[in-house]
């Protein structure tokens, strides 16, 4: 492969000497804020240097909507330069080392070398993820009228072997999980039999549990709408978790933000299914009305915190088996792919912090009392602190950027790979 042009380690230490007095003495001084509520600040910036999620291989291309999709500049071609641009984030930011990798669109001609590159990289690879709403070339039956849900079995047959390639390219590679979306249901009246269709499901996701490792689990992605706008097969929270119990510890539910009808309590489905023991993890991004899939944070920051409060009572509270796995699901229309994913990572990584600071004692006795504004308060003294001083230190002290987004920009990495990457067609990008 040619030499392609990278971001090295001198230039971010560079970077880093031009922000570091500054962040010294903000740091210092929320310490001492801290110090006074009793918090030290330096348990925060080790849970922030520890805090990681996973990119998604597609989100580094440019995504597109039903109408259009407009090319970026030097944009990824095939998997390797993607996993180019993974890495670059993960430089940035250090909480991104994970990849989940998508099949067919990132398919490795050879897994074994696949995995070598990216653990040269740092990288390695988080959940596979199938893909069964799309035909693909060469592909002898069509999933237009559904996947693991078709009325004949012949496709059924052919999306459950798709599934079970990805678990063992998945195994090659390293992964442990392997999540699967599915497009099924209906746009008209009638069109499916509800209940035929959900134990069709079942008979196929069943012959894809058998298919998985001792070790691995199964994530099951629910979706309110799109691309079937009348009725969905796993359409809600409540039906992936009657489907993961009813195939077996393995099987847990997948909460993607942008999956839900408009103003959904996502924070109480979280608390939910962390009570049922079914909280496979996230597919972050966010909403303004629909499956938008923008930037983590970008619209609903309070949201977002919420979620992580959940989260992180539970992690607080040591619940048993509790391991959610945390991945990016975005698509980048109008924005470069890195600078979104990095700054949706830094997000992530805010709310984590954030609820930490939730006095849990002062939480709990204004509930318990029925105090309703208490409660609210204490969620609120935590949720307006600023924490990017404990953030960006925690990025420092890994030799991330302290300033990731200014870093990236100062080091004119897109322009290097526009002229390394001439624009093709065809790019493979998409949402799951």
């Amino acid at each position: 492969m040619a030499e392609h042009f990278n971001i090295i380690q001198e230039f971010i230490e560079k970077e880093n000497r031009k922000a570091q007095g500054w962040l010294n003495e903000d740091y210092d001084h929320l310490g001492r804020q801290f110090r006074r509520r009793g918090i030290e600040i330096e348990s925060l910036t080790a849970l922030a240097q520890k805090f990681q999620v996973a990119v998604p291989s597609w989100g580094v291309g440019t995504g597109g909507t039903r109408f259009a999709r407009f090319p970026g500049q030097g944009e990824p071609r095939d998997i390797y330069e993607k996993l180019e641009d993974c890495s670059t984030i993960n430089q940035l930011v250090r909480s991104t080392s994970a990849v989940s990798l998508h099949i067919p669109w990132d398919k490795p001609e050879d897994p074994s070398c696949l995995k070598e590159f990216a653990g040269s990289r740092g990288l390695h690879f988080d959940a596979m993820n199938s893909n069964t709403f799309q035909d693909q070339t060469g592909q002898s039956l069509s999933y237009k009228f559904g996947s693991l849900t078709h009325p004949d079995r012949s496709v059924r047959e052919q999306a459950i072997a798709h599934n079970v390639e990805c678990i063992e390219i998945g195994r090659t590679l390293g992964s442990k999980a392997h999540t699967v979306w599915i497009g099924d249901g209906g746009n008209f009246p009638g069109q499916h039999h509800f209940r035929r269709a959900l134990e069709r499901y079942l008979e196929s996701m069943g012959e894809i549990y058998e298919a998985l490792p001792d070790d691995w689990r199964v994530f099951i992605e629910h979706k309110l709408y799109e691309p079937a706008f009348y009725s969905t097969v796993i359409n809600d929270w409540g039906i992936s978790y009657y489907c993961a119990s009813q195939l077996g510890p393995k099987a847990q539910c997948l909460v993607d933000l942008g999956h839900h009808a408009p103003n959904v309590n996502i924070e109480m489905i979280v608390a939910r299914l962390i009570q049922f023991g079914k909280l496979a993890g996230f597919h972050f991004n966010d909403s303004k009305y629909g499956d938008d899939d923008l930037d983590a944070g970008s619209i609903k920051p309070f949201q977002l915190f919420l979620i992580f409060n959940e989260l992180v009572d539970a992690e607080v509270e040591g619940v048993a088996d509790f391991s959610p796995a945390y991945m990016l699901d975005q698509s980048h229309n109008v924005t470069d792919p890195i600078e979104s994913l990095m700054l949706s990572a830094v997000e992530l990584t805010r709310s984590y912090v954030q609820a930490h600071l939730v006095d849990r004692n002062a939480l709990r006795e204004a509930q318990e009392k029925c105090d309703a504004i208490g409660a609210l308060a204490a969620l609120k003294q935590a949720y307006t602190t600023d924490v990017a001083p404990i953030i960006a230190m925690a990025r420092g002290r890994a030799n991330g950027a302290i300033d990731p987004l200014a870093a990236y920009r100062a080091s004119g990495y897109r322009n290097h790979k526009a002229k390394e990457r001439p624009a093709s067609v065809g790019i493979s990008a998409g949402i799951v």
